[in-house]
């Protein structure tokens, strides 16, 4: 009988920075749709499939900024344009499309055959909204 793996969820800095603890053998998975050099180095594996859709995060990013010039600081701006874009319905609207689904899917998989996988991408969580708090919540649900 195999257990399945456990499902956590992280930003870059934390685990280049030692702020977090995550099981042993834990696989970083990178949910970015366009990840830097660096960011690719510091994760074993990345699915651009589940990050956001390039428009949906470029309309996010122009009314983060937007709000900034109207004297938000960035934490409120990125917060207050997630709610601005419907970010949330919009991004789990997207996770049932054809491509993500099926990286889902995979992941799904893997967490049942005993693997531990943390999701991880560049934002903290204490301060901005980010779109991989959504995505383990949907993978927490479908197991």
């Amino acid at each position: 009988m195999t257990s399945e793996g456990t499902l956590s969820d992280t930003y870059l800095a934390a685990i280049q920075h030692d702020l977090v603890e995550l099981p042993a053998s834990t696989t970083l998975v990178g949910v970015v749709r366009k990840p830097t050099r660096w960011f690719s180095g510091a994760v074993d594996e990345n699915v651009p499939a589940l990050g956001p859709p390039t428009a949906l995060l470029s309309e996010t990013k122009t009314r983060q900024e937007d709000l900034k010039l109207q004297g938000f600081c960035d934490e409120e701006a990125h917060n207050a344009a997630w709610e601005a874009c419907a970010f949330e319905s919009r991004y789990r609207e997207y996770l049932t499309t054809d491509e993500p689904s099926a990286a889902m899917q995979e992941l799904r998989s893997r967490l049942e055959s005993g693997e531990n996988i943390a999701l991880v991408c560049f934002e903290n969580t204490a301060k901005k909204r980010c779109h991989r708090t959504l995505l383990r919540e949907e993978l927490d649900d479908s197991q």
